[in-house]
C-alpha cells in the first residue's frame, strides 16, 4: 500500500520552518547590532575586559584581607599596590639580568655577524665584501625612498603604544574599583531588575564571574608549564639568562600567538649569539615542541576541565576568534565561549519542564484505562 503525502502536514512543516528561520534571522540581527555597538565602544569595552580579568586574578588576596577585618578600600589599595610591585618586579627580573649581560650579548651579536659574513664569503654563495657593500647601499637608498611610509608606520606604532598605556591605566583603576565595590554589584543589580530577572540575571552573572576566574587560573597554569619546560631546556643547553627567559615565557602566555612568538624569538636570539647556531636550532625545536603541546594538549585539556568546555570546542573557539578578530579574538575566544555556555546552561535549566507538567503548563491527563 503506497503512502500519500499529506498537504496539510507539508504546509504546517513549511510554516514552522519559516517561523523558526525568521526568529533565527532576528536573533542574528540582534547579535550583529550588539557586536557593532561593542565595536563602536571598544575604547571603553577593552579596558573594562582587561580590568575584569585582572580583578579575577587579584580578588582572592583581596577577599582574604577583607575576611581579616580590613575595610574594602584599604584591602583594594593594598592589593593594587602589591600588584604594581609584582609587575615592576617582573620587569626588573627580566631587564636587570639582560642589562648586566648586555656587553656579552653585544659581543655575541658582532661575532655572529662576522661568522655569517665569513660563511657567505665561502662556497657556494661566494659573496664578497664589495657585494655586501652594494647591497647595503641599495637597502639604504630604499629606506630613504620609503621615508614617508616609515614615518607613517612610526606614528601608528607610537599611537598604538600610547593607546596601550591608556588602556593599562584605565584597567588598573577599574580593577581597584572592582576590588573595592565588587561584592555590592549583585545586590544592586537585583534591586534594578523586575520580577524573575532579579533572580536569574544575578545568578548568571555570578556563574560568569566564576568562569572568568577559572579561565585566568587555567591560563596561568598553562604559562607555568611552558615556562618550566622551556626554562629546563635552556638550562640543560647552558643558555644564559634562563630565569628572565622563563619569566618572559610565563608572562607572554597571557597574550596568544604574539606572546609565544616574541618569547621564542628572544630565546632563540640569545641562544644564537651566546651558544651558536646548533644550540639555537635546538632551542627553536624545544620551543616549537612545547608550543605544539600547549596548543593541542595542555591548553585544551586544562581549560576544558576548568571551564566545562570540551577540548575540541576550545580549539575551534581559538581558531574562530583568531580568524575574526586577530590577537584580541584569540585572547577572548575561550572566555567568551565559556560565558556563552554558562548563559545557555542557565537558560536550559529554566526551560526544562518538570516531569509532571506539559508544555502548556498543565498537568498531563492520565491515559484512558490507566
Amino acid at each position: 500500500m503506497s503512502a500519500t503525502l499529506s498537504s496539510r502536514r507539508a504546509r504546517a512543516a513549511l510554516h514552522t520552518s519559516a517561523r523558526i528561520s525568521g526568529e533565527l534571522l532576528l536573533v542574528l540581527l540582534m547579535a550583529a547590532v550588539v557586536l557593532w555597538l561593542l565595536g563602536r565602544m571598544w575604547p571603553v569595552v577593552w579596558p573594562l575586559i582587561v580590568g575584569l580579568l585582572l580583578t579575577t586574578l587579584t580578588w582572592p588576596p583581596t577577599r582574604a584581607l577583607r575576611n581579616h577585618g580590613l575595610r574594602p578600600a584599604v584591602a583594594a589599595s593594598v592589593v593594587t599596590v602589591l600588584f604594581l610591585a609584582v609587575a615592576a618586579g617582573t620587569v626588573a627580573l627580566i631587564a636587570v639580568p639582560v642589562a648586566s649581560q648586555s656587553g656579552q650579548l653585544t659581543d655575541g651579536v658582532i661575532a655572529g655577524i662576522d661568522r655569517l659574513r665569513d660563511w657567505a664569503a665561502g662556497p657556494p654563495l661566494n659573496i664578497g665584501d664589495d657585494q655586501i657593500a652594494e647591497a647595503f647601499d641599495a637597502a639604504t637608498a630604499r629606506v630613504q625612498d620609503s621615508a614617508g611610509t616609515i614615518a607613517g608606520t612610526v606614528v601608528t606604532g607610537v599611537s598604538t603604544v600610547f593607546s596601550g598605556v591608556v588602556t593599562a591605566v584605565l584597567a588598573l583603576f577599574l580593577m581597584f574599583f572592582f576590588l573595592k565595590d565588587g561584592p555590592r554589584f549583585l545586590p544592586w543589580l537585583s534591586r534594578q531588575l523586575p520580577g524573575r530577572l532579579a533572580v536569574h540575571v544575578p545568578v548568571t552573572v555570578g556563574r560568569c564571574w566564576d568562569t572568568l576566574g577559572a579561565f585566568v587560573r587555567s591560563q596561568a597554569l598553562v604559562g607555568l608549564i611552558d615556562a618550566v619546560l622551556i626554562g629546563l631546556g635552556l638550562w640543560i643547553l647552558g643558555v644564559p639568562l634562563v630565569l628572565p627567559l622563563a619569566v618572559l615565557t610565563f608572562v607572554s602566555a597571557f597574550v596568544p600567538i604574539v606572546g609565544a612568538l616574541f618569547a621564542g624569538f628572544v630565546a632563540v636570539l640569545i641562544a644564537l649569539v651566546s651558544n651558536g647556531l646548533m644550540d639555537a636550532l635546538i632551542v627553536l625545536a624545544i620551543i616549537v615542541g612545547v608550543q605544539q603541546l600547549e596548543g593541542n594538549v595542555f591548553q585544551p585539556m586544562i581549560q576544558s576541565r576548568g571551564l566545562g568546555l570540551h577540548a575540541a570546542v576550545v580549539l575551534l573557539a581559538v581558531t574562530l576568534g583568531g580568524s575574526l578578530a586577530g590577537i584580541v579574538g584569540s585572547l577572548l575566544a575561550v572566555p567568551v565561549a565559556a560565558l556563552i555556555a554558562v548563559v545557555w546552561n542557565h537558560l536550559r535549566e529554566q526551560l526544562v519542564l518538570p516531569p509532571d507538567e506539559s508544555d502548556d503548563g498543565r498537568r498531563p491527563e492520565p491515559a484512558p484505562g490507566a
